[in-house]
């Protein structure tokens, strides 16, 4: 609202260019909001035992990148989220999910029970 009022004050020309802004705000958050990517990036880099510095050369990113990724902070493009999995030698799959994956203690706990 705050915002509105203050556009209907401004320029035509700013205004256009503010409610395009606000736009592109409210999509972002509501893209955010439905489609979240969860990754196994940080668990996978500690098994192979690579640095995040490794892993954006070898993917031919930043290293301030693979920390956005592994925090949620950013979704890799389809080409990143390839290399990505390619670099683990995974399906894009299971480094990536829409749905937050489960604990390994999960897994396991559920493998012994189904086995007992």
């Amino acid at each position: 609202m705050i915002l509105r009022y203050q556009a209907d004050r401004c320029h035509r020309g700013a205004v256009a260019s503010l409610k395009v802004w606000i736009l592109c705000i409210r999509n972002d958050m509501v893209y955010k909001g439905i489609m979240s990517l969860h990754n196994r990036i940080a668990v996978l880099r500690a098994e192979k035992k690579i640095s995040r510095a490794a892993l954006a050369s070898s993917v031919g990113v930043n290293p301030q990148t693979i920390g956005f990724l592994e925090r949620g902070d950013y979704t890799p493009s389809l080409e990143l989220a390839f290399k990505i999995a390619g670099h683990f030698g995974l399906p894009v799959e299971a480094v990536f999910s829409p749905r937050p994956f489960r604990t390994l203690s999960e897994q396991v706990y559920k493998l012994h029970k189904r086995e007992a």
